[in-house]
């Protein structure tokens, strides 16, 4: 899949979102200066700044699926999910802190994330597929954030931001044979003991593994896949909320536990 936009296009605005992340300041939607700005595009911008923070020495340890919501999708206008990378200066320890400081407008959503213990490639990857190469899975907490400004985005600004991804933190990690039906989990979100939303994880495409699957065969696309010992989260169980200075958030995900993170 590749775009139409000029190489140096996409180079300019790969520098504005890095510059965005590094001093937590948001920048205008890229659509609304880049109207050809398309899927590809934006996914060619994300594969930049990946390759760049590599490059200074950052690890890539997992992915990200968004959009994998109805409600999510019907805001943006699209059909089908995005994606982004999870990198190991990105995953906090749960019960540990964030400085606001270092984001932009952040949200917390919980989760389900997936260990791989076999590589998982595309395309025609299964559910069955997934949960044979899934060793075991965690209660998690995404944190994520805009670099666009007042979260003004389309589906090309989020994809291009990373799928707006942030920050993760994982519980224990549950082996699979002993994990209860994925798609029976119930998800509370507590923001200061203060339950603010609920969902099953049917919300997540039906079944959160079938997420995964939809991500293996979108990374075919670009020739791509997932390792063994990575680890993917599967979308959200719940809204996305807004998080402030002071906040503790947390989330129990029947049979797999707590997480939380404080914000301070």
């Amino acid at each position: 899949m590749s775009s139409p936009l000029p190489t140096a296009d996409l180079d300019t605005w790969a520098d504005r979102l890095h510059s965005a992340l590094v001093d937590s300041a948001p920048i205008p939607p890229l659509s609304d200066s880049i109207p050809d700005l398309d899927v590809a595009g934006a996914y060619a911008i994300q594969q930049r700044n990946l390759t760049r923070l590599l490059g200074e020495g950052a690890r890539l340890v997992g992915r990200k699926i968004g959009l994998t919501s109805a409600p999510m999708q019907q805001l943006l206008g699209v059909d089908e999910p995005d994606y982004g990378f999870i990198l190991d200066t990105m995953v906090h320890p749960d019960g540990g802190s964030i400085p606001l400081s270092s984001l932009c407008a952040p949200r917390v959503e919980p989760e389900i994330a997936f260990r791989l213990n076999r590589p998982l490639r595309g395309p025609d990857v299964s559910v069955a597929d997934v949960l044979d190469a899934t060793d075991a899975v965690a209660a998690a907490l995404e944190i994520v954030d805009s670099r666009i400004a007042e979260w003004r985005i389309t589906l090309c600004d989020t994809v291009a931001d990373n799928a707006s991804s942030a920050a993760v933190v994982l519980g224990p990690w549950l082996p699979i044979n002993d994990a209860p039906d994925l798609d029976d989990i119930t998800a509370s979100l507590h923001l200061n003991d203060e339950q603010v939303d609920q969902g099953v994880a049917t919300a997540v495409l039906g079944h959160p593994a079938e997420a995964v699957a939809w991500l293996v065969n979108a990374l075919a696309v670009f020739d791509t896949g997932l390792q063994a010992g990575e680890f993917v989260m599967s979308g959200s169980i719940t809204a996305a909320v807004f998080v402030h200075a002071g906040d503790t958030a947390s989330a129990d995900l029947s049979g797999l536990g707590r997480v939380s993170i404080d914000f301070t």
